[in-house]
């Protein structure tokens, strides 16, 4: 009964009005790559063909506070790359340390933690007051379903609603 409540969760979800972001109000940070730190470059479990930096502002890399959450005032930004290809267009790795080879810069994510964001949406979308934004490499507002974002980051309670926030601990 579980399984078909959380398929007909998601398919409501996939149904709904998609609700998008105020990019007014999550804004790509100006120098985010030398004025914030990039605390960490991965190449994704969840696209394979594609490599990741984030990065964090001084107040993201606070840690977290007592209540385990980040402050209100965080801002994470994550470059997303799209891997190189071979001819056959297979990703290509390191052969020294067996990683994808990062390509074109593809997206721009940011996710902002302030008081009160995020209320307006549905439970399976809220993320603990973040706020997500995309933009394309050249810094302009991507046309992307941010709901999907909150949807892949909702369920993440535990850990901030964040894939890397043991990388944020102190």
């Amino acid at each position: 009964m579980q399984k078909l409540l959380a398929i007909i969760g998601l398919g409501a979800l996939i149904l709904a009005p998609n609700a998008q972001s105020d990019h007014n109000k999550v804004a790509l940070p100006d120098n985010y790559q030398t004025t914030f730190t990039n605390y960490l470059s991965l190449d994704r479990i969840n696209n394979p063909d594609q490599i990741m930096r984030i990065f964090a502002n001084d107040i993201a890399m606070q840690g977290p506070g007592e209540d385990g959450k980040l402050p209100y005032g965080s801002i994470i930004v994550a470059e997303v790359y799209k891997a190189k290809k071979d001819a056959d267009g297979n990703p290509i790795k390191s052969a020294l340390l067996n990683r994808l080879l990062r390509g074109e810069k593809a997206l721009i994510g940011v996710m902002q933690r302030e008081k009160g964001w995020g209320e307006e949406y549905a439970e399976g979308l809220k993320n603990g007051n973040w706020e997500f934004a995309a933009y394309k490499a050249d810094g302009s507002v991507a046309d992307k379903d941010l709901d999907q974002c909150r949807a892949c980051h909702a369920p993440l309670t535990d850990t901030n609603h964040l894939f890397s926030y043991e990388h944020l601990t102190k």
